[in-house]
């Protein structure tokens, strides 16, 4: 059985909605098998329904619904509060995937896909929300080198405060998602350090696989909140075959610390060949 994120014996819930009675017994099937209580939907009525009597833990959601379609049923799940979403498609375009992911999407699957494959993802997404540090409310990435996980940062005019899930800058409130707001708390703790998005898919999100236009979409989203001008980001800096850093003006800067620093240029020693040839097609940022 599979112990509800919440830390009780319960089973985690998962909600399958597909039109395709095929599919969503394949998949309900392999879940079931995983440990997992599943309930299925084959509409947006049917599935908001079902979210409303018994909240899931993570919804796996079919993008091609009748009437209602993913997006819509993914903006209503997500009005009622935080819910991990998994989006099924026979898509493949890329401007439908981006979509899933701007609007909270956690992850995009194509169809033919892997049931297997799908069960690993349910079950890494689920374990992200079991191991991050939990304050009222909050589901921020893991520790890391810079300052602690739960203190408020104050940098470069940003202040974040991680237990209250609250981030301002210039004293005017940000209006985060919950990824939005975990990439830049993870950000915040690590200034001058670049990072692949590899990485940042495995300390932000808590996966070692997955589509990487996911960081690449919420990369682009948060600058168009912190930056003056996202077109020349000034604080999250875009470096060329490697990924993102956060660069702290030294004047903007209000705190200190004796943190390591790799600069462009020496970023990727004992890195590997991990990250050096980040895709400048279609989902890459400039």
């Amino acid at each position: 059985m599979q112990q509800n994120p919440s830390g009780n014996l319960s089973p985690t819930r998962v909600l399958v909605v597909d039109d395709d009675p095929t599919v969503a017994e394949v998949v309900a099937g392999y879940l079931g098998r995983a440990g997992f209580a599943v309930d299925r939907a084959a509409d947006g009525p049917g599935a908001l329904a079902r979210a409303a009597a018994r909240r899931p833990d993570l919804v796996v959601l079919d993008l091609m619904l009748p009437g209602m379609d993913g997006l819509e049923v993914c903006r209503a799940l997500r009005d009622k509060g935080p819910v991990p979403v998994i989006m099924l498609t026979a898509r493949g375009d890329e401007e439908d995937r981006i979509l899933g992911l701007e609007i909270g999407a956690d992850d995009y699957v194509t169809k033919p896909f892997s049931p297997r494959e799908l069960v690993l993802r349910v079950e890494s997404v689920l374990r992200r929300g079991r191991t991050a540090p939990r304050g009222p409310g909050s589901s921020g990435p893991g520790p890391g080198p810079g300052s602690g996980p739960d203190e408020v940062t104050h940098r470069a005019g940003i202040t974040l405060d991680p237990l209250a899930r609250r981030a301002a800058r210039d004293g005017r409130e940000l209006a985060l998602t919950v990824r939005e707001f975990d990439l830049l708390a993870f950000l915040l703790r690590h200034p001058g350090v670049a990072f692949t998005r590899e990485e940042l898919m495995r300390e932000v999100w808590g996966w070692d696989f997955g589509d990487l236009s996911t960081v690449t979409v919420h990369v682009r989203r948060l600058r168009g909140k912190v930056e003056d001008d996202p077109a020349a980001p000034r604080l999250i800096q875009t470096v060329w075959g490697i990924g993102y850093r956060f660069d702290a003006p030294p004047e903007a800067d209000d705190e200190t610390d004796g943190e390591g620093r790799r600069d462009e240029g020496h970023g990727d020693e004992g890195r590997g060949d991990q990250g050096r040839d980040e895709e400048r097609g279609p989902g890459s940022d400039a």
